[in-house]
């Protein structure tokens, strides 16, 4: 989907209600602005954890547990203070 928009007074930017109703975004959503490649990329903030998730995700086994791993690595630092 291709829209065409301007840019406003205070570089503010419209985001037309197509590009909102396709990607779910609602009044007070968060948005991550990207510059890639002379482009800027606009990812709603669900997607970009969503997407950051799936990067780690592909380096730590199924079976492991970051949450648990976190938690097991700050109690050891706090055991050794």
């Amino acid at each position: 989907m291709e829209v065409k928009t301007q840019i406003t007074r205070g570089g503010r930017i419209v985001l037309p209600v197509k590009l909102r109703k396709a990607l779910e975004i609602q009044v007070g959503d968060e948005i991550v602005m990207r510059l890639e490649n002379g482009s800027i990329r606009l990812i709603p903030l669900r997607q970009a954890i969503h997407l950051a998730q799936k990067a780690v995700r592909q380096y730590v086994p199924k079976e492991t547990s970051l949450v648990d791993e976190l938690i097991r690595a700050r109690r050891e630092e706090a055991g050794g203070e």
